[in-house]
């Protein structure tokens, strides 16, 4: 049974994976879910100094507080960003990455960076509108989400300090990376940024490549599917 450690998405939170905890615990494994500082449960610590370093460290403060060893480090969309930071200061203790139609930087990448400069200056606008110029809008759920999961996750969503997407991340282990998994939601439509890091992970030495019919966030669409997934990598089939 493995020990999972979660690195969440952007505007999210722990909270959003309530679906998958009660499958992750029937299945035997542990789940961790920190939630990154202002956000979810810890939306009143926001501030604009908020930046990508900050989350890294609260997914890496778990993995040695918890004393957490041989961990298959699971990041969503953001926490792509999140997760690759952590097994850089942390690879000793990670056995397994596995990114769910995650961003997957390499060093001196910022997420703005990989969204482009088109995607960047519309959320920059929209934060300069509407978050006092540090706090990027919540973004949309997918529209094929249920209305009743709308319904349950819109009023839990924090606007994005807008530092975790302008750092760059500063990758400087030597140690080589732990085998990797990709997890594609072929549903993203137009303007699907995540493509790129699934034709990478296709690409290079060191990677499994999933698809999942799904948008972007199976997780709260189609857990059963997605922990499916999980299964398979984990058992590496």
């Amino acid at each position: 049974m493995a020990t999972i450690v979660l690195a969440h998405g952007a505007w999210s939170a722990a909270w959003a994976w309530r679906k998958m905890r009660p499958l992750l615990r029937a299945a035997g494994h542990e789940f961790y879910a920190p939630t990154y500082t202002g956000l979810g449960a810890r939306a009143h610590l926001a501030n604009s100094e908020i930046g990508l370093s900050t989350h890294v460290a609260d997914v890496a403060s778990e993995l040695e507080f918890e004393d957490l060893t041989d961990v298959v480090l699971v990041g969503h969309s953001y926490g792509g960003m999140v997760a690759t930071g952590v097994v850089d200061r942390m690879r000793d203790r990670i056995a397994r990455v596995v990114y769910v139609d995650a961003f997957v930087p390499r060093n001196g990448e910022s997420l703005f960076d990989l969204v482009g400069p088109k995607a960047e200056a519309n959320m920059r606008a929209g934060a300069a509108k509407s978050g006092d110029g540090w706090q990027l809008p919540v973004n949309p759920m997918p529209p094929d989400t249920a209305p009743e999961d709308a319904a349950w996750a819109t009023p839990r969503r924090r606007p994005q300090p807008i530092r975790t997407f302008e750092q760059k991340i500063e990758l400087i282990s030597t140690a080589p990376p732990p085998p990797r998994a990709y997890i594609y939601a072929k549903r993203n439509g137009p303007g699907d940024v995540f493509r790129q890091f699934s034709e990478r992970a296709k690409a290079e030495a060191g990677w499994t490549h999933h698809e999942m019919d799904a948008s972007h966030n199976p997780h709260i669409t189609c857990p059963q599917e997605l922990m499916a997934v999980l299964t398979r990598i984990m058992a590496g089939t």
